[in-house]
């Protein structure tokens, strides 16, 4: 199977972005263990962790007493995303200077094409360089021919790594990756492969497409093509986002439709503005709500007419809320997603920035 090889992919991928600004803006947080997110009486969750945390084994997406159970004298900095979105716009317009194929997947990483630059290795350096003169924080990048290959060698040496997969390194490099390491393998998928005898990229590597799909349906195809190198996927630099939304955790359970209704009156507000400010509108709302015992279920409801202001979401929200609350309820999270998206205005289009 031939390696398609013309293309010069990068994957940059900022080292954790969220701590490494707050340590580098606080002093007193540099080289000490860092968390970004609620502190456990908030019932906050971790939103990133600097190395030095990731070491006690905080990663993202834990609960914060969890975190401070396993390193106590962790810091909790209140996350200040106005600040995230500034340097991940200073980042991005250093990629600009380089390429306009610029496919932005979050605030700290992205695919760049740079097919047109004369060594995509040099353009790495440069721009792992300028980024770090900038900003005083440090990136990693991935250097290869296709977005698969560029992701996975941009992990391999991180932080402040650079890593290059040659095409003629690609298949020996697939086949020593453990199968939950692959890009897009999630644990739930990677426990059945694992069921399967599928443990490496190398076990990979030896079923049929045939055999994939027919184990694991649409997505088999895609495990089959990456497992032998090949991802035909472009760098979109006008990738649209799927839904817009907010979600917001509460310190005390709300125990009243009153209080929840007032609650969710604020995140229609802030579902407004950003809609506003990605000159989107949407069809369909979705309403998730997480009780007190971590039960979670989401209503959605698709209107013919799509919704952008706080005037037409907030009374479906709220009818949505008051039709599937359960009885004598305790609210521990409520959330709105807007989505089946369209641009705001008929005439032209509008980039949007992916938050």
């Amino acid at each position: 199977m031939a390696i398609v090889t013309h293309r010069k992919i990068l994957h940059i991928d900022m080292d954790a972005f969220y701590a490494s600004i707050e340590q580098r803006d606080h002093l007193e947080y540099r080289d000490q263990p860092v968390v970004v997110g609620g502190r456990p009486e908030q019932r906050g969750a971790v939103a990133a962790a600097s190395y030095e945390a990731r070491r006690y084994g905080i990663h993202s997406a834990m609960p914060s007493r969890v975190a401070i159970q396993r390193c106590p004298h962790v810091i909790f900095a209140r996350p200040r995303f106005d600040v995230y979105r500034a340097v991940s716009e200073q980042i991005r317009a250093i990629f600009r200077d380089y390429t306009q194929l610029v496919e932005p997947l979050s605030l700290d990483e992205a695919y760049l094409d740079v097919t047109g630059c004369d060594s995509a290795i040099a353009t790495a350096k440069t721009i792992k360089q300028r980024i770090q003169e900038t900003t005083q924080l440090t990136a990693s990048a991935g250097v290869s021919i296709n977005k698969f290959l560029a992701k996975m060698a941009s992990d391999v040496n991180k932080p402040d790594g650079l890593y290059v997969i040659l095409p003629e390194d690609a298949m020996a490099f697939i086949a020593t990756l453990p199968i939950e390491k692959f890009h897009g393998i999630g644990p739930a998928t990677a426990r059945k492969m694992k069921h399967l005898g599928i443990v490496t990229g190398a076990d990979l590597q030896r079923w049929s497409e045939t055999d994939l799909v027919t184990n694991f349906g649409k997505v088999g195809r895609h495990y089959f093509w990456v497992a032998n190198a090949q991802d035909n996927r472009q760098v979109n630099p006008n990738r649209i986002r799927k839904s817009v939304g907010a979600e917001r955790s509460f310190a005390e359970d709300l125990q009243s439709l009153e209080a929840m209704t007032k609650a969710l009156a604020a995140i229609v507000d802030e579902v407004e503005a950003r809609l506003l400010k990605a000159n989107t509108m949407g069809h369909t709302l979705t309403l998730k709500i997480k009780y007190a015992n971590y039960r979670q279920i989401t209503r959605s409801r698709t209107l013919e007419i799509p919704m952008q202001r706080a005037a037409d979401i907030g009374p479906l929200a709220q009818a949505l809320l008051a039709h599937h609350l359960e009885s004598h309820p305790r609210v521990r999270l409520l959330g709105i997603a807007i989505a089946n998206l369209v641009p705001a205005e008929p005439v032209g289009f509008e980039q949007l920035s992916l938050l």
